[in-house]
């Protein structure tokens, strides 16, 4: 949805009738805003903006109030302090989203095994095997309401739908801190009057597209004849928008969904020409996918680097491997390969990043030795590394070059 196509906030309510409604969506309000007023309250009511401070830094989230003077998040923090600058500015801090985000979640699976995550805030649940259990879709989406606020202090809405995509427009469209039920046969009602960029695959180029047709709402997409619309927007697009145009959204919640890469990336605080400083970028990223690989017991058998120049040109390069991996130094060396084979040195980049595709399970996949070939033990050394940092905390162990407390304007 485009963010001048925000959806009208209406009066919530969760007495309308729920009969054939058992889709959930539950998306937290300013979820990182609201964990950081947990630790300060007295900021309560005014404008606060999570984000790293800095030329480069963008907004992570931001209190109501300051989105009164038109913050979102991933606007560079420059923009966002020149409109609101008598905003508080918060550091994120991942590890206290992270342990609120596993609650929140707990939460959720108490309630349905149904529950297909969306980001760390976000979910949609399919709650229709829990009525005779808690009741009905609405009293399910209350119950999970007051538990989030008592457990952890902080608020979320919930739309109430017969489909994912009307329910995410019913929980957009009650935020902050609200309830809404779209009954099933109410669905077109809903959607008519929104404006026609609320629909999902409505970016800005296809809403200027539609907009020169002369179709400004939902409404006047759903009376448009779909070979129309499948001329001038193709034919994939034209059809899935005439769908939701009239509500139609076969897909169900599907719990579990598999990670398709895990990847980090770095924005430099100023333009990096230095190979040398890069090499130790890129071994710093590769390190903390290598972790995070280990973490969701995944290896990856394709590396892959982005690299983006200070004039914004992105590229990318990606090499399978023979074995899967999850090992630092193999991610790294062929990193550093693929930054070579880029021919970038002496070329200034503004941010590089690292990630590993084609995942597998680790359980399912055996490393096989070649004749006379030795195990490097790397493997093994990492993931005692891996139990140091859980015991000691992120930064007790890492590797030598990267033991400086800053290079580059780079914080370690």
């Amino acid at each position: 949805m485009s963010r001048k196509q925000q959806v009208p906030r209406v009066a919530t309510t969760g007495s309308a009738d729920d009969t054939g409604c058992p889709i959930l969506h539950v998306d937290m309000d300013a979820f990182y805003a609201s964990v950081e007023l947990l630790d300060r309250p007295e900021l309560a009511g005014t404008p606060v903006i999570i984000g790293a401070a800095g030329a480069r830094g963008v907004v992570l989230s931001a209190t109501y109030e300051a989105r009164r003077y038109g913050v979102h998040s991933a606007m560079p923090m420059t923009r966002a302090m020149r409109l609101c600058p008598q905003a508080t500015i918060i550091p994120p801090s991942h590890g206290k989203y992270s342990a609120v985000s596993r609650g929140v979640m707990e939460i959720f699976q108490a309630v349905t095994p149904q529950v297909e995550p969306i980001a760390s805030d976000e979910a949609f649940l399919d709650v229709g095997g829990a009525r005779r259990r808690l009741g009905s879709p609405a009293r399910v989406a209350a119950l999970i309401r007051a538990q989030v606020a008592e457990r952890f202090g902080i608020t979320c809405s919930v739309g109430v739908a017969s489909s994912k995509f009307v329910a995410k427009l019913a929980s957009r469209q009650c935020k902050p801190d609200g309830l809404l039920v779209v009954p099933a046969d109410g669905v077109v009602e809903f959607l008519h009057p929104l404006p026609v960029g609320a629909l999902w695959g409505v970016g800005d180029r296809t809403e200027e597209a539609l907009l020169r047709l002369g179709i400004k709402t939902v409404g006047d997409l759903a009376r448009v004849p779909v070979a129309t619309l499948r001329r001038e927007l193709g034919h994939a697009a034209g059809g899935h928008l005439s769908a939701l145009a009239w509500g139609r959204d076969e897909r169900e919640v599907t719990p579990h969904v598999p990670d398709k890469s895990i990847g980090a990336e770095e924005t430099f605080a100023a333009d990096v020409d230095d190979p040398e400083t890069i090499r130790r970028e890129l071994l710093r990223l590769s390190e903390k996918v290598a972790a995070r690989l280990r973490a969701g017991g995944h290896i990856g058998r394709t590396v892959s680097v982005k690299l983006r120049r200070a004039d914004f040109t992105t590229i990318t390069r990606s090499r399978t491997l023979r074995e899967a991996t999850d090992v630092t130094q193999e991610i790294y060396v062929t990193a550093c390969e693929l930054y070579a084979a880029a021919d970038l040195a002496r070329v200034r980049l503004r941010l590089v990043g690292v990630r590993m595709e084609n995942l597998l399970r680790a359980e399912a996949s055996v490393r096989q030795l070649t004749l006379g070939e030795r195990e490097s033990g790397w493997r093994e050394a990492e993931r005692a590394m891996d139990r140091a940092v859980a015991r000691f905390g992120p930064g007790a162990v890492r590797p030598a070059s990267l033991v400086r407390p800053k290079f580059d304007g780079i914080d370690l």
